[in-house]
């Protein structure tokens, strides 16, 4: 991870020891890099979306985006209080980063967003567990992370809302991959011709 002890202030907030600060830092850290990646991954969708449904969701992307922005500030801002030094560049994010970059470039609607099913189930599923691990030290921490899976999960269901077919099924279901599940969720696009 990024973080460590040694970039730490040498305090903490109260009713934490220093221990258990350097794990919160770390595990938040590692949110911050995971959140800041997702918000540059809906600004690269909002920007290379295209096809009959491009507008519904350039739309509905930007909201996204802020929002994420937003949870990244909260997120730095924690590490700051808990006396750790938030890292936010963009070299530090790569080396620390256990995935790799989004894949699809210029397509079409449905691809995009069934790359994004899979992208916000890694990034959903890392944060619920990060909820778990901190909720064992300190729960301001553990209530900012479970506000924020609310709602990257909401954001999570508009995406999905577009990717069932008209049997209900999620057409990415059991894809793994963000180009297995664009290729899927092309699909849908090729029934409605």
């Amino acid at each position: 991870m990024a973080t460590s002890s040694a970039q730490r202030g040498g305090y903490t907030i109260p009713g934490l020891d220093e221990s258990q600060a350097s794990t919160l830092v770390d595990l938040l850290q590692d949110r911050l890099t995971a959140l800041t990646d997702l918000h540059l991954v809906l600004k690269h969708v909002h920007w290379n979306v295209v096809g009959p449904h491009f507008i519904a969701v350039h739309e509905m992307i930007d909201p996204q985006v802020d929002d994420v922005r937003a949870m990244t500030d909260e997120i730095a801002e924690r590490i700051a209080t808990l006396g750790g030094s938030p890292v936010g560049t963009m070299g530090a994010m790569v080396k620390a980063r256990s995935w790799d970059d989004y894949s699809l470039r210029r397509a079409g609607t449905a691809e995009h967003l069934g790359a994004l099913d899979v992208v916000y189930q890694g990034v959903i599923g890392d944060h619920r567990k990060a909820i778990e691990s901190a909720g064992d030290l300190d729960p301001v921490s553990e209530d900012m992370l479970i506000a924020q899976a609310g709602k990257l999960e909401l954001f999570h269901w508009f995406v999905r809302a577009h990717l069932e077919n008209s049997a209900g099924e999620l057409v990415t279901g059991g894809e793994t991959t963000e180009k297995g599940a664009a290729s899927a969720a092309g699909t849908l696009e090729h029934d409605e011709d």
